[in-house]
């Protein structure tokens, strides 16, 4: 692939990334996409062919990265910490906070998740139950294995409640903001070091 085609595709993402962070799914139109991105539509339609397409390749293009830390992280745990459930909410956690930190639209992409939780989106719901459920149910196999006397139901409850702080803890609109003199890097590891403790009582529960 050539540098502009993959400079096209990119500023089509990003900017489709940015109006979707604004407006939402439903209320951003492809040609609000082109006007940012300064292409035609036609590009837009040779390199994902629907508005649909477009919404789950913004997704991918930060998710498919992530979840590849969050599982060399996982493997990694259970070979050196076998059966430490800090180490695996770690390799859950830490990735995501990165990600909410990249300066290069990081930001943007956190507010389109919190957009795809306040959306009722079905295909863009599939689409990340069948690329990214695997993730999940691999953490969940680790964490049982940490905690025993949780049925599968409870385990997958806490799971959820878990994903959720995460995502609240991604945006940073918490009520703990970071202190002058405290760099971001600093800030995002207390963040982990806190959500993890919180975590693991929870599961240990």
């Amino acid at each position: 692939m050539s540098n502009t085609q993959f400079s096209t595709k990119d500023r089509i993402l990003g900017a489709a990334e940015e109006l979707f962070a604004q407006h939402g799914f439903s209320g951003t139109s492809l040609r609000q996409v082109t006007s940012r991105a300064d292409v035609n539509i036609a590009a837009v339609n040779y390199h994902f062919g629907s508005k649909e397409n477009l919404v789950t390749e913004v997704f991918r293009r930060r998710m498919d990265d992530m979840s590849a830390q969050r599982l060399a992280r996982l493997k990694q745990a259970q070979a050196e910490s076998p059966a430490e459930l800090e180490a695996i909410l770690a390799a859950f956690v830490e990735p995501a906070l990165a990600l909410a930190q990249d300066r290069n639209g990081g930001g943007a992409f956190i507010r389109v998740i919190a957009r795809a939780y306040a959306e009722k989106n079905d295909g863009l719901r599939k689409f990340l139950s069948e690329r990214y459920g695997h993730v999940l149910r691999d953490f969940a196999k680790a964490m049982a294995t940490c905690v025993p006397g949780l049925s599968k139901e409870q385990l997958y409850w806490r799971l959820d409640f878990l994903a959720g702080a995460l995502t609240y803890a991604m945006a940073d609109f918490g009520l703990i903001k970071r202190p002058s003199g405290v760099s971001d890097a600093d800030h995002r590891a207390r963040a982990a070091q806190e959500l993890i403790r919180f975590a693991a009582a929870g599961f240990k529960s």
